[in-house]
């Protein structure tokens, strides 16, 4: 494993603990469309080799190594597998069921990046702007000379100003507070320590610090997302929250999404896990609020299910349609969805878009797939992966901190194996 992957691996499960301590082409209705036939549903799939990955998983739980998890995997519009594993609450022993609600953590990003885009199309900014023509509080940003010292070490004047396309890829030179500098420190406390009632509160304390290098110079993965999301307030009149409602949720037919889980759904809530210090798997002591959550971020906050993340990204592999209408261009998928960083993203094979990872050279990444797959994960071992060459989209939630992506690389390893000619 390079540097790259082992520091991103070490910012994902730092992110769990800091939160913790801190507190259409294919038309479908996923929550109405009954089973299809099995030889229907399994075209192009194998049915034995997709028990491969269903054993997997239920290993997995059978040794505690996850308390449970819910599968899922779309093919030509069609359900190939919709599982569920285990349990979701280890300590009432009740069962894992498909439509149980899990925290998104960082799958929140995709989504709150595709409503940004939306208000690209109606002509609201340019991608080139700066940040400080609409957020005036991010001009004259300033950039830390030694971010092991953090703002103690000094600053200099940033270069140039942070553009939208920076904040869409992570190359504005933000933070996520997470990589275990003493900038990064500072950042934590700022973005997850200190109260904000509201996003803009959240966003000015980043503004306050520097940054960990010129704005364009490196990735690194950022609480740029939140600043979309104040934008998206900006220029929409509305909270995001409302924004995602009106313009995404409802007309997708996400009806288990949203920043706060109502009360008549808490039984469907899937709690975080961890491991004791006896080697033991158990319900983690604290938990972040399911309810009365005022700051709806972009970096992470989301509720959903696996049925309704599925519509969400049914929509982007059709090139922006769903349920008989545009939501995006087919251009601006494309652009999201292709890298937008040349070598910056120092992944092999990979490469970043507009709010997703992309696969960019199979060789490279030694792993089975396609060129143009595009990705993302959340920090508590929540995946999904779209694939348009082969019209799969796949997605697989659990709920256990720290974060690894090994069970994305599983993931991958036992659903594309299953795959087998459709002819």
């Amino acid at each position: 494993m390079n540097q790259h992957n082992s520091n991103h691996i070490f910012m994902r499960r730092s992110f769990c603990h800091l939160l913790f301590f801190f507190c259409s082409l294919f038309p479908i209705s996923l929550t109405a469309q009954g089973p299809l036939p099995v030889e229907d549903r399994l075209i192009g799939f194998s049915a034995e080799r997709l028990q491969r990955y269903s054993g997997f998983l239920e290993e997995e739980v059978t040794q505690s190594r996850i308390p449970g998890a819910v599968s899922m995997v779309m093919h030509h519009g069609r359900i190939v597998d919709q599982s569920s594993y285990g349990f979701s609450d280890l300590s009432r022993r009740k069962n894992m069921k498909t439509d149980d609600i899990f925290h998104l953590m960082s799958m929140t990003k995709p989504i709150v990046t595709t409503a940004f885009m939306m208000l690209y199309e109606e002509g609201h900014f340019l991608l080139s702007d700066p940040v400080s023509k609409y957020l005036p509080a991010c001009k004259g940003v300033k950039v830390a000379k030694d971010v092991q010292a953090g703002t103690e070490g000094g600053t200099v004047a940033a270069d140039q100003e942070i553009t939208i396309h920076q904040l869409l890829t992570h190359t504005a030179g933000f933070s996520h507070g997470l990589g275990g500098t003493e900038l990064d420190k500072e950042v934590s406390r700022a973005l997850y320590a200190e109260p904000h009632e509201n996003i803009e509160q959240r966003v000015q304390s980043l503004f306050r610090l520097p940054l960990v290098g010129q704005p364009g110079a490196q990735w690194n993965y950022s609480a740029s997302p939140d600043v979309l999301s104040l934008l998206i307030e900006h220029f929409s009149g509305m909270t995001t929250a409302q924004f995602l409602q009106e313009r995404l949720f409802g007309p997708l037919g996400m009806t288990d999404t949203g920043y706060n889980i109502p009360k008549e759904k808490k039984e469907r809530w899937v709690p975080v896990h961890e491991v004791d210090k006896t080697g033991n798997l158990i319900v983690s002591e604290q938990q972040l609020p399911i309810e009365g959550n005022t700051v709806f971020g972009g970096t992470h906050g989301l509720f959903s299910t696996a049925g309704d993340y599925m519509k969400f990204c049914m929509m982007m592999i059709n090139k922006g349609n769903a349920n008989g209408q545009q939501f995006l261009s087919p251009k601006t998928v494309e652009l999201m969805t292709t890298n937008n960083v040349g070598d910056l993203y120092q992944s092999p094979g990979q490469g970043f878009g507009l709010g997703y990872g992309v696969t960019t050279n199979l060789a490279q990444s030694e792993a089975i797939g396609s060129v143009g797959q595009y990705y993302w994960s959340g920090a508590y071992c929540t995946y999904f992966f779209i694939d348009p060459e082969e019209d799969l989209v796949v997605i697989l939630l659990s709920q256990l901190q720290p974060y690894s992506n090994y069970y994305g690389d599983k993931m991958r390893q036992f659903v594309y194996q299953a795959m087998i000619s459709e002819e």
